[in-house]
């Protein structure tokens, strides 16, 4: 089925302007005429006038517009690039304007929840899984949108922004999104892959996040290389069986989405979700963790939203839950790090 208007001829829309939101811009920039949102007047009219935001450049061909109705007008692909905390307000507000025709790829790494009125966190006595959406999920139950992908792997705003070599997989279960994903995100220097499993690639780099925080907390302890090793092949496997609870694919945590995007993010001092782990372990709270970022480190709504899922799975996952402990309760990292080193692990690989 094709498009409502060529892709060719029509400009790519880029919701976010964010550190990942500029790097995917301008990349879709080399080789189009791109429109990016911004909530802020002020931020629309640096990017319009000085083609930078926030100390980053973008090309001088991107324009900016506060608009919804226009980027919609416009564009017939969007890619939505916002922190999960703000996306459901932004996928309403942009709601109005989308019609079956728009095709929408986001990469957010994050979930959200499904509540009733009246109802948070704190007062669902058990989280189900259809309380807890993935960000595809939340545009398909919020918009008319039908063609939806997500975009996920071992991206690294700072290094796409710099050109280095990198790649990521398009998620969907429509071939045309994956195949336009690829056609205008593919270069030289970033390959793109595909995959059908949209749940169990976003679920990957949905928990991906969790292990990075836990990396950052052994690397602030100054534990090494075998303790992160240990780290990152357990985390694996708590992701796999995470992931199949909530609907995904072991494939798809075996791929760039998971194991790929999980060891990069492990070992990243640019990562947010590494940085936090980090400085918990030096000995801030998370409180001035969180006062000090620019941006969300999405692994820490990401604990809350998997510690509950697990009272009602019936299933273990000891990262996430003595992680829980450490950011919202009052177990040390230490404390965490003791239970885990004695916690019973008999099998080393039981998903295969």
């Amino acid at each position: 089925m094709a498009l409502k208007n060529s892709s060719k001829t029509k400009k790519i829309g880029v919701v976010g302007v964010g550190s990942f939101g500029t790097a995917i811009a301008n990349m879709l920039a080399e080789k189009n005429e791109v429109v990016v949102f911004a909530r802020k007047e002020e931020v629309v009219a640096e990017i319009n006038r000085a083609h930078t935001v926030a100390g980053r450049e973008l090309k001088a061909t991107i324009r900016a517009t506060i608009d919804p109705s226009e980027v919609c007008r416009l564009c017939d692909i969007l890619f939505f690039m916002i922190p999960s905390s703000g996306f459901l307000e932004v996928v309403r507000n942009f709601a109005p304007h989308l019609y079956p025709y728009h095709m929408i790829i986001h990469g957010t790494k994050g979930l959200a929840l499904n509540l009733g009125m009246g109802e948070t966190l704190e007062t669902v006595q058990k989280l189900k899984r259809n309380q807890l959406l993935t960000m595809s999920e939340v545009i398909l139950q919020e918009t008319v949108a039908v063609r939806v992908g997500c975009l996920a792997g071992p991206n690294i705003s700072k290094e796409l922004i710099l050109g280095h070599p990198a790649a990521t997989v398009i998620a969907s279960k429509y071939n045309e999104v994956i195949l336009e994903g690829q056609r205008l995100l593919r270069s030289e220097r970033f390959q793109v892959y595909g995959n059908s499993d949209i749940i169990g690639v976003e679920l990957s780099g949905v928990l991906k996040n969790i292990i990075a925080i836990a990396s950052g907390a052994l690397a602030g302890l100054g534990l090494g290389e075998n303790a992160k090793g240990l780290l990152i092949s357990r985390g694996m496997v708590e992701m796999v069986h995470l992931s199949k609870a909530l609907g995904g694919s072991v494939q798809s945590v075996m791929g760039l989405a998971g194991v790929g995007d999980l060891v990069t993010t492990c070992n990243s001092v640019d990562s947010r979700n590494f940085t936090v782990g980090f400085r918990l372990a030096r000995g801030e709270s998370l409180q001035q963790i969180l006062d000090t970022m620019d941006e969300v480190a999405e692994g820490i709504n990401t604990v809350r939203i998997v510690d509950a899922f697990l009272k009602t799975a019936g299933i273990r996952a000891p990262i996430t839950e003595n992680l829980h402990r450490v950011l919202f309760e009052d177990l040390s990292i230490a404390e965490a790090l003791q239970f885990l080193m004695k916690y019973p692990f008999s099998v080393d690989v039981d998903f295969v």
